[in-house]
């Protein structure tokens, strides 16, 4: 009996272990299901962008390749091959996701950035051209648009409602592989990137890699709570920490740009900085807390309100600012002209200001203005461009398309949201009321000249009115 039992106490120990690693092993969630509902609504973007070469000499190593031209400082020129010229075609690839049955389509604006034709796969391969309907870089989302109807859609969540340890799964194309399936927890919420001051990032540890870009993040309930947007690391690929976009900030900057084709965030003018724990003992705070104003704008909104420098601002409406990073998204959420109750402590003791909040500098204050009705015309909205917009771009005069009708002739000549239109047959558009005019007088079913500037860079484009156009 005891040599009996001696072997039933390891067997039963044994049992005891497995059968605990099967109940685990039921515990763990099964994203089967969720992948076959949500696949088909995911897409793969594939951007092409023209490079001017440079026209100069190309220094080659030994084996032909082509090297950096600091090397002419080590080799001289003994390596230099002929020179490039040209226009060079660079491609890259990210994923997006399908948002309305219309074909409205959701990524990452750094995925389409500076792109001069952006090509959408569909789960079926189906292969479409897509217009940009708008980005906004500082929360580095873009709103797409294909012509296709009765798309399958995802379903958004509540990032709100999203609770650190949470199972979430990501679904996106990294380094072109289409439809792969990443999953795991929530590791952070709230969380505060330094070069993202507008993002309250949801931090994970779902394998992403270049091409996830772009791509949706859900829960278990197989809802959007975020777009997977960038990565920690050190060795340019993933090492346990990436980044998602809340989709409820993504959602919100996508419906004003599908409304007005830009987002017009609200200012203050102060510059701020965070506060210390000696700080804000010096300040007569109870612990470090809030956004300590360093310095503002005489002229601004903040100024005019009545705040001075040395204010530390611990409150926007009734909510708390536990850090100064807290604060510009508390403002950028708000629209120009909104009225903001300030909670400020100054003197070491605490008061109340009303701001009334103003419009980003160089940002377009004109609301955008229909050249004519969306299927007729040229069928955009355009906005006349401020002193400080026309000098970052450096120009004279120029007016920016805010939307523009897939339907419409724009569409058709390849015009996108955000091109500044310049000049239109060789007539300079220097207000809207000059673009109006130069329609009016274009002539039908033969192609004219219209020059753009799109992302920084001239381009000239052929534009052809229909017969049938209302100028």
């Amino acid at each position: 009996m005891k040599s009996l039992s001696r072997l039933m106490v390891p067997a039963l120990a044994m049992a005891a272990l497995m059968g605990s690693q099967l109940v685990q092993a039921r515990e763990l969630p099964d994203f089967t299901q969720l992948v076959k509902d949500s696949a088909p609504a995911v897409v793969n973007i594939a951007t092409t962008t023209e490079i001017q070469r440079s026209s100069g000499p190309v220094f080659r190593g030994p084996n032909g390749e082509e090297m950096p031209e600091f090397f002419k400082r080590f080799f001289g020129d003994q390596l230099p091959g002929p020179g490039r010229g040209g226009v060079e075609k660079r491609s890259s690839l990210g994923s997006g996701f399908i948002i309305s049955d219309d074909g409205y389509i959701m990524t990452n604006a750094h995925v389409i950035d500076g792109a001069d034709e952006v090509m959408v796969r569909l789960n079926d391969r189906r292969e479409l051209k897509a217009q940009v309907v708008g980005e906004d870089k500082k929360t580095d989302i873009a709103l797409l648009k294909v012509k296709a109807e009765d798309l399958p859609t995802l379903p958004m969540g509540d990032s709100d409602a999203l609770e650190v340890g949470e199972w979430v799964a990501a679904i996106g194309s990294p380094f072109g592989f289409d439809h792969s399936v990443t999953a795991g927890i929530v590791s952070a919420i709230d969380r505060t990137l330094p070069s993202d001051a507008y993002v309250p990032f949801i931090q994970t540890d779902v394998a992403i890699n270049p091409g996830n870009s772009g791509g949706p993040l859900f829960d278990l309930d197989g809802d959007v709570v975020g777009i997977n947007s960038q990565i920690y690391t050190r060795s340019g690929g993933f090492m346990g920490v990436s980044f998602a976009i809340p989709i409820n900030v993504a959602m919100d900057v996508a419906d004003k740009l599908k409304t007005d084709g830009r987002v017009d965030r609200g200012w203050l003018g102060v510059v701020i900085q965070p506060v210390s724990k000696d700080l804000a003992e010096s300040f007569g705070l109870d612990r470090a807390r809030g956004a300590l104003i360093a310095d503002l704008d005489p002229d601004g909104p903040a100024a005019a309100a009545g705040l001075k420098s040395g204010d530390i601002i611990t409150a926007v409406d009734g909510k708390a600012v536990e850090s100064s990073a807290y604060l510009p998204r508390m403002v950028g959420a708000s629209s120009p002209g909104d009225s903001l109750k300030l909670s400020i402590l100054r003197d070491g003791k605490s008061q109340t200001l009303t701001a009334k909040v103003g419009h980003w500098p160089g940002s377009e204050q004109a609301h955008a203005a229909k050249v004519s009705d969306d299927k007729q015309g040229l069928g955009v909205a355009v906005a006349e461009l401020d002193k400080a917009s026309l000098n970052e771009l450096n120009l004279d005069h120029g007016v920016r398309v805010m939307e523009v009708d897939p339907q419409g002739v724009a569409a058709e000549a390849g015009i996108s949201a955000g091109d500044v239109l310049v000049e239109l047959n060789q007539q300079p558009l220097t207000s809207v009321q000059a673009l109006r005019d130069v329609v009016a007088k274009l002539p039908t079913n033969r192609p004219v000249s219209l020059r753009l500037v799109r992302n920084g860079r001239p381009l000239y484009i052929a534009l052809r009115m229909r017969a049938d156009s209302d100028k």
